[in-house]
């Protein structure tokens, strides 16, 4: 079946390889997360990659695409199918170590 905005059928869909690292790197965090902190107070600070940088600079996206699915969205016509939706939910629970 091919997805009528998207045009990607099951088969083009492709999972996040680098989803059990992120899991792994999330798992680290909490971890420090829950050590003790000094009492003095903290200025947290985000530096980005150079990469990460251009890529927000230069995100690309397919304007056109996105104003029909919001219009099929406010229209109430955007397309949706309880089976894919469930399929997916029980393919990121097998994924991410559920039963």
């Amino acid at each position: 079946m091919t997805d009528p905005i998207s045009g990607l059928s099951r088969s083009q869909v492709q999972l996040n390889p680098g989803a059990e690292k992120a899991k792994h790197n999330k798992a680290s965090e909490a971890a420090e997360a829950a050590a003790p902190k000094s009492a003095a107070p903290v200025n947290d600070e985000l530096i980005l990659s150079d990469a990460t940088e251009t890529a927000m600079a230069t995100a690309e996206f397919d304007a056109e695409k996105v104003a029909k699915i919001k219009a099929a969205i406010e229209a109430g016509n955007y397309p949706l199918d309880a089976d894919r939706i469930a399929e997916s939910f029980a393919s990121l629970e097998r994924m991410i170590g559920g039963k």
